[in-house]
């Protein structure tokens, strides 16, 4: 567990690791966000239960993490760190997720922090992530992180046409 009191907005947050019920939530919150401020369908939330779900079974605790922010037990986030399992040495980042009422805070700044220095203590070589153009602030924080943009690709698999975004992290 991890507690925030560097700075003030971030003060009394509480960074812990996944606990049960805690991939329902994310399921559950990414669903209700997407969809309600981007107008993703369902099929968004079918994916991220997919990536929880997969997750769970294929848990591998010394080269995966996912973690939850939260204060006073109320949800403010989350991010995991999964292994790819087409490519070795290489890790997802996925399921990232800042609460509106957090944002700016600094905790999506302080999660993606978490996320990079733990893949570079397990070892792994690069992260890569999946995003959509739109998600400006998102993209913002894999940027100031040291993510580069390496590929887009116009989709329409949530609902609407998009562009997806591949991004990319060296550790080595």
């Amino acid at each position: 567990m991890v507690s925030t009191n560097g700075s003030n907005a971030l003060n009394s947050i509480t960074i812990r690791n996944h606990r049960p019920g805690d991939m329902g939530y994310i399921t559950h919150r990414h669903g209700a966000i997407y969809s309600k401020e981007y107008n993703y369908g369902a099929l968004f939330e079918a994916m991220v239960s997919q990536i929880t779900a997969d997750f769970l079974l294929k848990f591998d605790p010394a080269k995966e993490r996912c973690w939850i922010a939260e204060r006073d037990d109320k949800f403010l986030g989350s991010i995991m760190l999964i292994k790819d399992r087409e490519t070795a040495g290489k890790a997802k980042l996925r399921c990232f997720l800042v609460e509106k009422d957090a944002r700016g805070s600094g905790l999506g700044t302080e999660l993606i922090r978490l996320c990079v220095e733990f893949a570079r203590e397990v070892g792994f070589e690069s992260i890569g992530l999946s995003t959509d153009n739109h998600l400006i602030g998102a993209r913002r924080l894999y940027a100031k992180a040291g993510f580069e943009l390496k590929a887009t690709e116009e989709h329409q698999a949530w609902g609407e046409k998009r562009v997806g975004e591949t991004w990319e992290l060296q550790l080595k």
